[in-house]
């Protein structure tokens, strides 16, 4: 199999970029911080990587366990320059969320949250924005009768297009949709756009899923190599259109289509800019990334002696020239693709570059 060869164009904005990318590794500035608040979650979504329940085995962490870690980032760093997005689970199933995010704000955090919107009622939604929060992120796999299936609950896009009204209607609040692109919604793409559009949406964030948890066994996930690259030719269509901003998730070096899919050239930023609290107290990097990678825990560990101090397997990529990575002229750029997507021996799941070059 021959490498998609670069234009001239891209291996210079690539070039520039991997500098640039090399220096902040050296520096690695804290500059977003999940926190997994919980493991509970009130769906049961077929893509899902996680073991979330309804009832979580181990229960919540204590928001003064967190504003701990916050105090040890604020002794070192600006807090300011820190963005706080409160993950699980399902955030909103925690009655305190509200709390947690006014005390997070108020040691000088800007904060944000993922949600599956099922609990964003038009009261809860008053009392998150009188706790400052400044972003969120809602996930819409689709038109009712799909996003629904792929939620595994008959309310889900009822309230979640409720909650995209109440985030539009809100002047200069930032948030945006995301899409899990799956061989049902596929064919849908620009039903699912229109619809984002008449409602006001701006920004739509699309992702192909990685091999674990659910999706790894479930045929109606994982598209075709024809339709995996569909996806960044119709995400490159939508931004040439101009009419809402599109992009590709975060994950994976995609040889030409850099540039194109997203608003950034690709860099796995975990543990480089981007930490975790995990909910048992794991400090990691990308909430995504399997428990093998942890580097410490909040309960016996200071935060930020192990950011400065640890995450060498983050920063330090040479370990990953293994396997089809060995000999890729493109691992100077690529860097052996996100963190998320070595399994516990450090070996490859999927390469977004190799499944390109199969189609």
């Amino acid at each position: 199999m021959k490498p998609t060869p670069l234009t001239l164009k891209k291996k210079l904005a690539l070039e520039l970029w991997r500098q640039k990318e090399n220096l902040i590794r050296e520096e690695h500035p804290l500059r977003q911080l999940f926190w997994e608040c919980t493991l509970r979650c009130d769906l049961k979504c077929r893509h899902c990587g996680s073991d979330c329940k309804m009832k979580a085995e181990s229960s919540d962490m204590p928001k003064e366990d967190f504003l701990h870690v916050l105090d040890s980032i604020a002794a070192k760093t600006d807090p300011h320059k820190v963005f706080v997005i409160i993950s699980g689970g399902e955030p909103l199933m925690r009655r305190d969320i509200e709390e947690c995010g006014r005390a997070i704000y108020e040691k000088g955090f800007p904060w944000g949250m993922v949600t599956n919107g099922l609990h964003l009622t038009p009261q809860r939604w008053q009392e998150l924005l009188k706790a400052s929060i400044h972003s969120m992120t809602i996930s819409l796999d689709g038109l009712e009768e799909d996003h629904n299936w792929m939620r595994g609950n008959d309310q889900s896009f009822q309230m979640v297009s409720q909650a995209i009204d109440m985030l539009v209607a809100t002047e200069g609040f930032l948030f945006d949709i995301v899409t899990c692109v799956n061989r049902r919604n596929y064919p849908k793409l620009d039903e699912i756009k229109e619809f984002l559009i008449s409602k006001g949406v701006k920004r739509w964030r699309l992702f192909t899923v990685f091999p674990v948890g659910r999706a790894a066994l479930d045929p109606d996930m994982r598209l075709t190599n024809e339709e995996f690259r569909g996806v960044f030719d119709y995400i490159k269509k939508v931004r040439e259109e101009d009419r809402i901003r599109a992009d590709y998730g975060c994950e994976g070096f995609l040889g030409n289509y850099e540039g194109e899919v997203r608003s950034r050239l690709f860099a796995c930023q975990a543990g480089v800019t981007v930490g975790s609290v995990m909910a048992d107290g794991s400090i990691a990097a990308c909430a995504s990334i399997r428990a093998d990678y942890h580097q410490g825990n909040i309960y016996e560990d200071d935060f930020m002696e192990v950011w400065e101090n640890r995450y060498a397997a983050y920063r330090q990529r040479e370990w990953m020239r293994t396997g089809e990575c060995a000999n890729c002229k493109y691992f100077r750029y690529c860097q052996g693709n996100g963190m998320h997507l070595r399994d516990a021996d450090g070996k490859l799941l999927f390469c977004h570059l190799h499944r390109l070059q199969e189609t």
